[in-house]
């Protein structure tokens, strides 16, 4: 059921927000043991499914990137995030909206938060 209620909170994003033009996620490499991985590649799979039926672009950034991209380096640990994010004048309430903030921030760089 997670699955499907995924898919339809996608169709309900894309139609309260006129339209999705591009979906950008944290891609997990390691996870914690075999249930996240199970789970991870079902949301992987439901929305990459969800986006090539609606011709929506969709990429998956590595961890170490949006770090990188955030702090200077691949490894930062979740203390040095939200002081990055923070740096840039954002009060994330936790580690886990600094890394969304740094993912958002990245997502919308004009250099593809590649230069």
């Amino acid at each position: 059921m997670r699955f499907l209620r995924f898919r339809g909170w996608l169709a309900e994003l894309a139609t309260l927000s006129g339209g999705v033009a591009r979906i950008v996620f944290e891609e997990v490499r390691a996870h914690a043991g075999t249930d996240a991985a199970h789970i991870y590649g079902g949301f992987l799979g439901t929305l990459t499914a969800w986006c090539e039926e609606h011709n929506v672009p969709y990429e998956g950034v590595p961890v170490g990137t949006i770090k990188r991209y955030a702090t200077g380096k691949g490894n930062a640990d979740k203390a040095k995030m939200v002081a990055a994010i923070q740096a840039r004048g954002f009060a994330p309430a936790d580690d886990n909206e600094a890394d969304a903030i740094a993912l958002l921030l990245w997502a919308t760089d004009p250099t593809g938060g590649r230069a």
